[in-house]
């Protein structure tokens, strides 16, 4: 489990987090090449690793 922003993650599911760009761009980072210390930073997350194993996080000015 890690938690993010007062919200708790199941990072044993996750299987890639996709950063949003506050450009439009986007970039997916495998959960074993994650620094699991990684500052997320203010910004919305979106959890579908239930469904497809991937975490979004859209930062602040993007969410």
């Amino acid at each position: 489990m890690h938690k993010v922003s007062g919200r708790t993650i199941d990072l044993s599911k996750v299987r890639t987090v996709v950063y949003h760009l506050p450009n439009g761009d986007s970039f997916a980072v495998p959960i074993e090449n994650f620094d699991p210390f990684f500052d997320w930073g203010l910004g919305k997350i979106c959890d579908t690793s239930e469904i497809d194993g991937f975490v979004h996080f859209f930062p602040r000015g993007n969410a």
